[in-house]
């Protein structure tokens, strides 16, 4: 249903519908050493530590328009960082046009909606390859509303947040409301696809995939770099002093490691 502020359907109580959004973020580093792999280990852990994973999340209630009620974060040993927000707004009298617009959301400069409650969490996990010579860093960011405001109106801000080689997304509306006849709405706005989120000129960057099930109000979307260029994964030296050899064993390994994220699923190896 395309609804306008002016066609609002007259709810009994507030929007109590759940529209949750997972956002999964990887960057993959290829590291020759344990020297190195331990140092771009330290290098994550201080780029996106807990104050500034706190930050980022801060403008995300920005985006969305809540008052932040509680600040929980945690550095961890040996590494990884946690930041839970739990955050409030009060009743929603006249919603803005851009909550029913199916688009990418705003940068941290413009606020486009309200909710009644919510909670954004991330989580961290940098990891590297005992022998392979693969580091990978993981971040795992959950926003959950209630209300009229979709958390997907923070994705393209998230975006522009991490350097990200593969994005897994996850969306989904759960429960009902009710009219004032007493219908139930299981879910309270338009929605095709995750990709109509993401701004074009970053949608040009990644290989896309959907899997929906409109039924269930689920919807899922899987994104790679399209482009590839080693030096890019290379942590402290480029491939002017690598042999050929060495680029080419390099390459196979990242691409390898990026599918197998991508795809889900381990990918026969070939010596």
């Amino acid at each position: 249903m395309s609804l306008t502020p002016k066609q609002r359907i007259e709810l009994h109580g507030f929007n109590n519908l759940t529209k949750t959004l997972s956002f999964n973020m990887y960057d993959i580093c290829y590291t020759r050493t344990k020297e190195e792999r331990e140092a771009y280990i330290d290098y994550i852990d201080e780029q996106y530590n807990a104050d500034r994973l706190t930050k980022i999340l801060s403008k995300v209630s920005d985006i969305i328009e809540a008052n932040i009620l509680n600040i929980a974060k945690q550095d961890y040993e040996p590494q990884g960082a946690s930041v839970t927000i739990l955050v409030s707004e009060g009743p929603v009298d006249d919603s803005p046009v851009d909550s029913f617009k199916e688009s990418p959301g705003p940068l941290p400069e413009a606020v486009v909606g309200h909710l009644d409650k919510s909670h954004i969490t991330v989580h961290t996990y940098p990891e590297y390859h005992p022998d392979e010579g693969i580091s990978t860093f993981r971040a795992d960011i959950d926003i959950s509303t209630c209300g009229e405001i979709s958390p997907l109106k923070a994705l393209n801000y998230l975006i522009h947040s991490f350097e990200t080689d593969v994005m897994v997304m996850d969306y989904r509306v759960r429960g009902f409301t009710r009219d004032v006849t007493g219908h139930k709405l299981f879910i309270d706005h338009d929605i095709n696809s995750i990709q109509n989120y993401i701004p074009l000129d970053i949608q040009e960057y990644y290989q896309m995939i959907d899997v929906n099930v409109y039924q269930e109000n689920i919807f899922h979307t899987k994104c790679k770099l399209k482009k590839f260029d080693i030096n890019n994964y290379l942590f402290g030296y480029t491939e002017d002093e690598l042999t050929d050899e060495e680029i080419i064993s390099i390459t196979k390994k990242l691409k390898t490691e990026m599918d197998e994220i991508f795809y889900a699923k381990n990918m026969a190896r070939k010596e």
